[in-house]
């Protein structure tokens, strides 16, 4: 697994009556998301993109809002897209993309899916026009042309069924100019400069998803593939963020990874790993420590469940809560923020949240171990009726297991 901090630029679009309607975002690898004064410069990056939205979603960007997204010729043929909630995302058209029989009929295929198609930086002169009939947005830049051009433009769109935005607005008589015209909605920096916003993008390990592709092509089993999963924290965070989003509609909650990998199936589980696969590490070092420390805190857990004969989906939960309970730090996020992507069932949750419930006793145990916070350990022990010699045993084994992971 390796970590990367991806920055977010995110400008507020407004309706007619400055009430917000969505953000247009754009993602860097670096913090250089907002160019000052060069927002036709700024392109979404692919990798950037789909790995920010694919860990942590949208909501935390947007909230129940839309998301503006610019779009190029390679990304709007990429299957990337297709792993986007479509009902919240518009894909704002880079004026650039040259339009053909192929790249229309992909543009008609993603709004039947229920994206929104945007027209970005739009005049009936560009080649982008020939997307206008499958377009709900088209993007008039104020900056780009002079009024009466403007205007020209917007009074022919009105003929259009769809909605007329003007960008890069940073004026009083500008903003009065676009109401006079009727336009429906607004951005720039008159009503708000852009903010960045900065999220931690980690990848799974290159030959772990390699791995899993292999498993899946030879059908092998489900047990085979498990075993897989619980050694990548990424790689299994992503899975059961998209089985969550894939299974919408479902109102049980994932309950254990082969449950997740049952629920979405070995051929769509291999299309997705697939295309994870370009955006997995080629670094095939050993993982950073935290990642080996979540790793061994949830096979310890899940052993320690074993020793009391806890049920097989208590003990599958164990290792979720181990895994998942340093991806606060591994995301640099508030936990709830992270795991409000997941469903997860509720005393994975209020263990990784509250620190309460019976899991939690388990965490709070396996801590202190690491910590080396021995003096608070007998008393735990003895809420979970476990001996030091078991306790000494699991954690032993635990330890082995992941250095015969080869982590």
């Amino acid at each position: 697994m390796t970590s990367n901090t991806a920055f977010i630029g995110r400008q507020p679009v407004l309706n007619r009556n400055q009430q917000l309607i969505g953000y247009e975002l754009l993602f860097r690898p670096s913090s250089d998301a907002l160019g000052v004064g060069k927002h036709s410069e700024l392109q979404a990056d692919t990798d950037v993109l789909v790995n920010t939205l694919n860990n942590m979603g949208t909501s935390w960007l947007i909230g129940n809002k839309l998301a503006f997204i610019n779009v190029g010729e390679a990304m709007l043929n990429s299957e990337f897209l297709e792993l986007l909630p479509p009902r919240r995302i518009i894909l704002d058209l880079s004026p650039r993309i040259t339009p053909s029989n192929e790249l229309l009929s992909r543009a008609r295929h993603l709004r039947s899916m229920g994206f929104g198609i945007a027209l970005d930086d739009f005049s009936f002169e560009s080649q982008a026009a020939a997307f206008l009939e499958l377009a709900n947005y088209v993007k008039l830049d104020i900056q780009n042309q002079d009024a009466t051009r403007f205007q020209m433009q917007a009074a022919r769109l009105r003929s259009y069924p769809l909605i007329r935005i003007a960008e890069r607005v940073e004026t009083h008589a500008q903003f009065h100019l676009c109401k006079e015209l009727g336009m429906d909605g607004f951005q720039g920096y008159y009503f708000a400069k852009p903010e960045t916003l900065a999220a931690k993008v980690i990848h799974p390990a290159f030959s772990n998803t390699l791995e899993l592709l292999n498993l899946l092509r030879m059908d092998a089993d489900i047990r085979d593939i498990e075993h897989v999963l619980k050694r990548d924290v990424a790689l299994s965070y992503k899975l059961l963020r998209y089985v969550n989003s894939a299974a919408a509609g479902l109102n049980t909650a994932i309950s254990s990874f082969s449950h997740a990998v049952t629920v979405l199936g070995y051929q769509k589980l291999y299309r997705w790993l697939t295309l994870l696969l370009v955006t997995a590490s080629d670094d095939n070092n050993a993982p950073p420590a935290l990642q080996k420390t979540a790793v061994t805190r949830g096979r310890f857990m899940e052993l320690l469940g074993l020793v009391q004969g806890e049920p097989h989906d208590f003990n599958d939960n164990l290792f979720i809560v181990g895994l998942f309970s340093l991806l606060d730090v591994l995301f640099d996020m508030p936990m709830d923020k992270i795991i409000e992507h997941l469903q997860l069932p509720a005393p994975v949750s209020d263990a990784l949240l509250h620190g309460r419930g019976p899991m939690s006793h388990y965490l709070r145990l396996a801590r202190a171990c690491e910590d080396g916070q021995l003096d608070g350990v007998p008393q735990l022990c003895e809420q979970l009726g476990l001996s030091s010699a078991q306790l000494n045993e699991a954690h032993i084994s635990a330890l082995a297991w992941v250095e015969e992971l080869g982590l």
